[in-house]
């Protein structure tokens, strides 16, 4: 995407970090100083960090979105495709909340296709998780 830049994340992004996991209720709410110890990459767009990316290794070619946000100011101006497309080549697995459409549609778009169903997966509120795939 023209005018993003996708960087690893440092412990001086996690104040920002925090800030758009906060203002994005759909995304799950991690300790962000944990981020550190997994595959942690921001996207920039003006020099300002507008969403982040975690995921870790589970498996050889095997991995697991952990958390993926942008920022409402940075919503529709391509920055979550630009951070699933550094996702590493294999197969990527990530839950989604059920209610989330416009996420299910950006990973829908992204390759990523249904495999399962996580009954209340998530809580505050209580909600199922869709579980997703993407192979290449």
């Amino acid at each position: 995407m023209e005018g993003v830049v996708i960087r690893a994340g440092t412990a001086s992004d996690l104040e920002r970090i925090e800030t758009i996991q906060r203002a994005s209720p759909e995304a799950a709410q991690w300790t962000v100083s944990d981020y550190l110890y997994y595959s942690f990459v921001v996207a920039e767009m003006d020099g300002v960090i507008g969403g982040f990316a975690v995921w870790r290794g589970v498996d050889v070619d095997e991995w697991e979105l952990l958390n993926i946000a942008v920022g409402p100011a940075f919503r529709g101006r391509g920055l979550g495709r630009a951070l699933i497309d550094v996702l590493p080549a294999g197969r990527v697995f990530l839950e989604v909340r059920e209610s989330n459409a416009n996420a299910r549609r950006l990973y829908e778009q992204c390759g990523f296709a249904v495999i399962g169903k996580r009954r209340k997966y998530y809580q505050h509120p209580a909600e199922d998780g869709i579980v997703l795939e993407r192979k290449r």
